[in-house]
């Protein structure tokens, strides 16, 4: 009797054993039948530090994104999971970060990295794996090159300096042109190279000047500027750098209309006073009267009661894509969602987009001027 029971017990073991890998039997991506239901998107943006701004407008709006994904069925009934990592604006917590999206958290596919630096730092790897990529801002002309994988929502760094280079010049009337920027930021020299290079033919470069990342005093760099009298300071970094080169600027009463880039976007908050009168070169308009970017603002703001800066917009619309292409392959196999992502053409808040063959978008740029602490559209621009 003894035996008998002992020989059942085993038998019962095996078949539990049985039915509970046939339960979990995974997917083309490796997950369970319960994990497969969630179609999971990583996102990789700067949530602390100097620019958090940035990090979570997009974190936000990616998650106000899959949420109404979510509410309209999801992807062929598979909802969508946000899972979030904070880079830091650090290369090598960015590379930790991908590295447990991809092996801990089995994501189908990436929104990110948010800022150039760190979507270089992953670059190899992403594109080594072939797991679709698409950075909502990361700006610097390297990041698709190479990397049939990885596309962007945003325009590239080059295009936005020879936009500022042709609307300094064109519309704005301007002569001569003088340029400060980042010596140890990828995107602050990139910019600054492609203004260079693009006014050089249509006036003159005063200055040409850079600055060390943990520099805060730019008062002799200013002063050399101020004294070759240009019509247009161009000042291609991020908000935090240029409110303190803006706040200095006003101090040496240099009178000079300054030009920024996308990195500005959010200075009004607290550098309104500084900004007031100068341009910058953005993605999209907050009072651009679309119904599609009103019914984001809206929305944005009744979800996280903030308002979304540029970054938030391309998020927002980077998470609508890869959903789109998801749902177009009909599988979360890597290589299909790949093609669905090359062959998408879409209306987003920040304008049509559809990718060319390095995986860049194809869409007109907006110019903001800062009045009265608002964003005012003051034209939009393309370049040939």
């Amino acid at each position: 009797m003894k035996k008998r029971l002992t020989i059942f017990t085993l038998v019962t073991l095996l078949i539990i054993s049985m039915l509970s890998l046939t339960s979990c039997k995974g997917d083309e991506n490796g997950n369970t039948d319960a994990e497969a239901d969630v179609i999971k998107l990583g996102v990789i943006a700067p949530l602390t530090g100097e620019i958090s701004q940035y990090g979570i407008g997009v974190n936000n709006a990616a998650k106000l994104a899959a949420e109404e994904i979510n509410d309209a069925g999801g992807i062929d009934g598979k909802m969508i999971e946000i899972i979030s990592y904070d880079s830091k604006a650090d290369k090598t917590e960015a590379i930790n970060a991908y590295n447990k999206l991809r092996d801990q958290d089995n994501i189908t596919a990436l929104i990110g990295c948010t800022i150039s630096g760190t979507t270089l730092s992953i670059k190899e790897i992403a594109a080594g794996d072939g797991i679709p990529v698409l950075t909502p801002t990361a700006t610097n002309l390297d990041v698709t090159l190479n990397a049939p994988n990885i596309f962007r929502a945003c325009f590239t760094d080059p295009y936005q300096g020879e936009t500022a280079a042709v609307f300094s010049a064109e519309d704005l009337g301007a002569k001569k042109a003088a340029v400060i920027y980042n010596l140890e930021s990828a995107y602050s020299e990139g910019i600054a190279e492609a203004f260079k290079t693009k006014y050089s033919d249509l006036g003159e470069i005063t200055n040409f000047e850079g600055y060390a990342d943990t520099d805060t005093d730019f008062r002799t760099i200013l002063t050399k500027i101020a004294d070759k009298k240009p019509d247009v300071l161009f000042i291609p970094d991020y908000y935090a750098k240029v409110g303190v080169i803006l706040t200095q600027v006003k101090e040496l009463g240099i009178d000079v209309v300054c030009i920024g880039v996308d990195g500005w976007d959010g200075i009004e908050a607290d550098y309104a006073d500084v900004a007031e009168g100068h341009y910058f070169i953005n993605h999209y308009s907050k009072n651009d009267p679309s119904e599609l970017v009103q019914n984001f603002i809206t929305k944005f703001e009744e979800t996280y009661d903030m308002s979304p800066n540029a970054l938030a917009a391309l998020g927002y619309d980077a998470t609508k894509i890869m959903s789109e292409a998801i749902k177009n392959a009909g599988s979360t196999e890597s290589s299909a969602i790949v093609e669905e992502l090359s062959n998408i053409s879409t209306d987003g808040v920040t304008g049509h987009i559809t990718f060319d063959e390095n995986g860049d978008p194809t869409k007109s740029i907006s110019v903001i001027q800062i009045v009265n602490g608002e964003h005012k559209l003051a034209g939009k621009v393309s370049v040939e």
